[in-house]
């Protein structure tokens, strides 16, 4: 039977990740402080936990005590996301994060239902910006050469920068950009969706089996300019409505980080919105959806600075940094709770 991960020899296994951990975790807050960023906390109960249609959160409520109040739903947070928007809304930018956060029913090597991301915003700073500064940040916080499961990356070399077309083009074969409806909705068809697939579908399956193994490896790749089916949150590009200005960033044969170019125009980012419920609703049944977090969306009508943001998923940075090979080697009591 293996130690719990209490036990004194299982955790003097791990001390060596969880020391790296601790120091990365210092050296993370000294290069986003020295370079204007505040560091905030926002709450980790939210009446809406992220509005990602496959996101699964884990639900509680505010029970009210002595009269105190009424009864509430209320979600641990998926993200700081909207939270830290608010505070863009605020003026309280640039700001950063080391935020808990909880998704339900992922766990694995990579993957654990609590973990952290780091998120950081800028007012003013555009997404290529934002690929500068975080291929800037991964060099100063990671060795030069970091290597996961016989994929070895050096960090010296430039980044590359490549869009879903012609990673699509490349990889796969197909043109990516002659799926996409004028009105920004994908025509599965036109990509080879199978009988039984969505276009989504398809995009995903594609990307995973095809593209995504190209990425990370040698050298850090930025996966830029999603097509716009996938824009999320992410403001649709002026110059070819398509594609979305979003990145992923892959190292080590890992995606370790999402980003967009923030869309600010509410009204737009309600009809998304609306759009994510009404699926997620259709896919997983009421009782698994949330409501649209109308509060955001009130500070998004406030008016948003124009900028970019970035999440990233701080344990497995960790792993890189540390060369761990399991997140829960990182985690000071394991991937899941106490085991």
């Amino acid at each position: 039977m293996p130690h719990p991960v209490w036990h004194p020899e299982s955790l003097a296994a791990r001390l060596p990740f969880l020391d790296a951990r601790a120091r990365l975790t210092a050296a993370t807050r000294a290069w986003l402080t020295q370079r204007g960023y505040r560091e905030v906390e926002t709450p980790c109960l939210v009446p809406a936990p992220g509005m990602e249609v496959h996101l699964r959160g884990f639900q509680s409520a505010y029970e009210p005590h002595l009269g105190q109040g009424e009864r509430r739903a209320l979600w641990l947070r998926t993200s700081p996301e909207l939270a830290l928007k608010r505070l863009l809304v605020g003026g309280a930018g640039p700001v950063f994060e080391l935020a808990r956060v909880w998704r339900n029913g992922e766990i694995g090597a990579r993957h654990a239902p609590e973990f952290t991301m780091l998120e950081w915003y800028r007012p003013g700073l555009m997404l290529e910006g934002l690929m500068a500064e975080t291929e800037a940040l991964v060099r100063a916080l990671c060795p030069p050469m970091v290597a996961h499961e016989g994929v070895t990356t050096d960090l010296t070399l430039p980044f590359e920068r490549i869009t879903c077309a012609e990673a699509f083009a490349r990889h796969a074969g197909l043109d990516l950009l002659a799926s996409i409806r004028p009105d920004g909705t994908g025509d599965g068809a036109a990509l080879g969706a199978r009988a039984d697939e969505s276009w989504e579908e398809a995009f995903f399956r594609i990307l995973l089996d095809h593209v995504e193994p190209h990425l990370g490896r040698a050298r850090a790749s930025f996966l830029t300019h999603w097509p716009a089916p996938q824009a999320a949150l992410a403001r649709r590009d002026p110059d070819d409505p398509r594609v979305a200005l979003r990145f992923e960033l892959f190292a080590g044969g890992i995606e370790l980080a999402n980003a967009f170019d923030e869309l600010t125009d509410a009204a737009e980012q309600a009809a998304r919105f609306a759009h994510d419920v009404a699926e997620r609703e259709r896919l997983y049944g009421a009782a698994a959806s949330w409501p649209v977090d109308a509060d955001f969306l009130a500070a998004l009508a406030q008016g948003m600075p124009a900028g970019s943001g970035i999440a990233l998923g701080f344990d497995r940075l960790a792993m890189l940094a540390s060369g761990a090979r399991r997140i829960e080697d990182v985690l000071w009591l394991g991937g899941f709770p106490y085991g």
